[in-house]
């Protein structure tokens, strides 16, 4: 098997375990999970949701997402900071959903390399200021395994 086949396997697995992952959000508008992987290894995770201590409500009365629900890009990042002896430089991030402005500025000072992602929001901010760091981002649909862009 050759590489690129073989790297989009691996990478088609780490999405699938991400959106398992994601299932375990309290949102209801959007549940997006994230995995960090460095030298073939979870290094940390995490799913969009409030801070820790806070109710499990993501939405407010009119269904709008509160202001405070961190993405799961941010949660993986910070889970990492506090818990772990591990660190997220060169690492690839896996991400259900492309990432906003806000957690693309997170992944370039947390040292990602690679950003892959299986749904694209509405918004193409953050991929396009990912590239611009030099962060390679790639959107692969993870419910037909031979798409790739």
């Amino acid at each position: 098997m050759e590489n690129a086949e073989k790297q989009l396997q691996i990478d088609i697995r780490y999405l699938k375990m991400a959106q398992i992952w994601a299932s375990n959000s309290y949102c209801k508008r959007r549940q997006v999970g994230a995995l960090i992987v460095k030298d073939k290894m979870i290094v940390s995770d995490g799913y969009n949701g409030t801070p820790s201590g806070f109710e499990n409500n993501c939405e407010d009365d009119n269904f709008l997402t509160k202001a405070y629900v961190l993405h799961a890009e941010a949660n993986a990042i910070t889970k990492m900071a506090k818990t772990s002896h591990h660190n997220s430089d060169g690492a690839t991030l896996y991400v259900t959903t492309s990432p906003c402005l806000e957690c693309s500025k997170l992944i370039i000072q947390a040292g990602i390399h690679r950003v892959v992602f299986s749904e694209q929001y509405h918004n193409n901010d953050g991929p396009e200021l990912l590239k611009r760091a030099g962060i390679k981002v790639e959107h692969i649909k993870t419910n037909n395994s031979d798409e790739r862009e």
